[in-house]
């Protein structure tokens, strides 16, 4: 036994008492840990839905991520009327801090259109579906909220705005 230390003390802790401090600081690490468990920090994806005469344009993308974890952004777009040179323009929001994996299927052509990424899709025949998938992955330094924001165009013509926010949890 070291010479500091005394059963009846540091085992059994004669005359000490617990401090209240050390109980509140466990109880919430615990509800944190509860409230991740719940997916309140998660990665729950949420569908954001836009339309007009031409087309409409489904967004299914989690508006909560966790730093560090990958997800999935679906974008399907339904052509009511022919889109003869289709392309969806995403906010910047979508790639600050976040690395972009993996687009599938490969869209006709990759642009900029004031700095925010635009993937050209081409032609989308009247009653046709065209689902396009972004796999992403959070920059592990990455914290925050900001605008993802998805247009849909039509040539030069811009169709439809979906607004979205995406919260990034440490």
């Amino acid at each position: 036994m070291p010479d500091q230390l005394t059963l009846k003390h540091n085992r059994d802790r004669e005359g000490k008492r617990e401090l209240p401090w050390r109980r509140a600081g466990v109880v919430l690490v615990v509800a944190f840990l509860g409230a991740g468990l719940a997916n309140a920090f998660g990665q729950r994806p949420k569908t954001s839905v836009a339309g007009v005469e031409e087309a409409t344009l489904k967004v299914y993308s989690p508006m909560h991520v966790r730093a560090g974890l990958y997800y999935e952004a679906r974008f399907t777009i339904h052509a009511l009327h022919e889109l003869k040179d289709a392309s969806l323009v995403l906010s910047t929001g979508w790639l600050e801090g976040i690395t972009l994996n993996t687009v599938e299927p490969s869209p006709v052509g990759e642009s900029s259109r004031d700095g925010s990424p635009a993937f050209d899709l081409g032609h989308i025949r009247a009653g046709d579906k065209y689902v396009f998938f972004l796999h992403f992955q959070v920059n592990p330094t990455n914290v925050g909220r900001r605008a993802q924001n998805v247009e849909l165009y039509d040539g030069e013509r811009r169709l439809l705005t979906i607004h979205r926010r995406v919260t990034v949890f440490p």
